[in-house]
């Protein structure tokens, strides 16, 4: 019961921390309102973070692809019911287990006037699923070969067969970009100033402010609703939902519980929620030199994280506690990892002695600070609790860019906490981060059998067994837990009255289904 009492007291000291900061930050955002709403041709939204690059093929975040989606156009898309749509795609047919025959749309244009064709999508795909030093090169390396029969037909060859190759081509990284202006200008040139098939048109992007775009009248789904569409990065959440309150923006995302009262008190605004595929996480390392090489402690960190209390005191109730990297709404999740968790302190001290840590042991935990809701403060809690294990957490919390630079550079020490999604909607994406080339360098984690049951089931046309061969890997990793998983995230959105808004399971936003009341 005392060690109950610290853990809630701790949560409590974060509390009273979260709302002195919202207070003491709350008229921020009144000193640049003014741009939402100004007119009735100009939507403004403003993210937690900002894009980090201009290529659709190397971005792999919600961010960059709410931007990217509006830029560029892909093969196929997903409607609000999250059903799989052609978009640049006339028709198309599955003629054996690997080919797949497409027709494009005619008439389809880029924005600098040059036509969009076959050549294009060869040239997009082949680029994503060759070159390894792209983000979303892992979730293409199933497309084997690029056939073009003329303007408007192709064919995709796959290795062996593909149940997910429509899904795969309506995610980031299939956006399609003009292979005609890069040979002219450059990948360099290209990737300053890009272009694309999409509604809008890319105008500039002030690194860590806004990325600018306007309408492309010639968009062939018709003409675009906002004259222009300004994309903003404000990471402090308080003067985020005060550039709302004051009218600087039209719709801000990740609206942490603790300023929901702000919203809800006032006029003119609303917050609307909704469920995503974003699981919070711990990524461990099992690299050889490392304490969390050990199964006992990374079992150990695992059990000492009580991630109900951590839902119910910082979220509020607002996220699910699961056991899996592939959440509730997502193909081939496993029920029985949804909605629960693991909490035994007293086993976890047991399994720190037996790992020959019975005086405690020492760790580093690499955190965001304002890139997801309230990522700082589960971090501490979660620090908190491995304390009381007899684990000293050093604990890094780094703003959005410095945090991403040790992600993708792979420079973190044992522990790194991250929010994931899952872009396919598809366990597949999802489970992939558990394959040996994915995990290199990042968790190091391999499983031969994982290994095999991944293969297998991405080539697996029977859904029934696809699924249980998925069900079976996330079975393995909660076991083995390379990554150790903390709650399914839901999505919180501050939106004026003045725009009809809906939030979507995968946190696209198109911004020409945002209209005005």
């Amino acid at each position: 019961m005392k060690k109950s009492f610290r853990l809630i007291f701790v949560a409590c000291i974060i509390l009273v921390f979260m709302v002195s900061g919202c207070s003491s930050n709350s008229s921020t955002g009144a000193k640049n309102s003014g741009e939402g709403g100004k007119d009735k041709t100009t939507l403004v939204l403003a993210q937690s973070a900002d894009i980090t690059t201009l290529d659709p093929q190397n971005s792999l975040s919600t961010t960059g692809d709410r931007v990217f989606r509006n830029m560029f156009s892909r093969l196929f898309n997903r409607d609000d019911k999250m059903e799989i749509q052609p978009e640049l795609v006339d028709s198309y047919k599955n003629t054996d287990d690997v080919t797949w025959k497409f027709k494009l749309k005619e008439g389809v244009k880029f924005h600098n006037d040059d036509p969009l064709t076959a050549e294009d999508v060869k040239y997009s795909l082949e680029r994503v699923m060759k070159d390894q030093t792209l983000k979303e090169f892992p979730y293409f390396t199933q497309l084997s070969k690029i056939n073009v029969v003329d303007d408007l037909n192709f064919e995709i060859i796959t290795d062996g067969p593909m149940p997910t190759l429509l899904r795969l081509l309506a995610k980031s990284g299939a956006d399609i970009m003009p292979k005609k202006y890069i040979d002219k200008v450059g990948m360099d040139e290209f990737l300053k100033k890009p272009v694309g098939s999409g509604p809008y048109k890319f105008v500039k992007w002030d690194r860590d402010d806004r990325v600018v775009l306007e309408s492309f009248k010639d968009y062939f789904a018709g003409a675009p609703k906002w004259k222009e569409v300004i994309v903003r990065a404000i990471p402090e959440s308080s003067t985020r939902v005060g550039e709302l309150l004051t009218g600087g923006v039209d719709i801000a995302t990740d609206i942490p519980p603790n300023e929901w009262d702000r919203v809800n008190g006032e006029k003119g605004v609303s917050l609307i929620n909704g469920d995503t595929t974003r699981v919070m996480l711990l990524v461990v390392r099992t690299t050889k030199g490392f304490a969390t090489s050990d199964p006992k402690v990374r079992e150990a960190i695992d059990l000492a994280i009580n991630e109900k209390a951590i839902v119910d005191s910082v979220l509020k109730g607002t996220g699910v506690p699961v056991r899996t990297r592939v959440p509730e709404g997502v193909v081939g999740s496993n029920p029985d990892l949804y909605n629960t968790y693991e909490y035994d302190l007293e086993k976890a001290k047991k399994l720190l002695a037996e790992a020959g840590y019975k005086d405690g042991l020492e760790i580093t935990l690499t955190a965001p600070k304002g890139r997801y809701p309230l990522d700082g403060e589960v971090a501490q809690l979660v620090a908190s609790m491995l304390g009381e294990a007899g684990i000293k957490v050093n604990l890094k919390l780094l703003e959005s860019s410095a945090y991403l630079d040790e992600y993708n550079s792979n420079s973190n020490k044992e522990l790194l906490m991250i929010g994931l999604a899952d872009g396919l909607l598809d366990a597949s994406y999802s489970l992939v981060h558990y394959t040996k080339d994915r995990a290199a360098g990042q968790t190091d984690y391999y499983n031969p059998e994982v290994e095999k049951l991944y293969h297998d089931a991405g080539r697996n046309l029977n859904e029934e067994e696809r699924i249980k061969q998925y069900q079976k890997i996330q079975s393995i990793v909660a076991e083995e837990r390379p990554h150790i998983f903390l709650f399914q995230q839901n999505a919180n959105y501050g939106v004026s009255d003045r725009v009809a808004f809906n939030s979507r399971l995968d946190e696209v936003i198109n911004f020409s289904d945002i209209s005005l009341k």
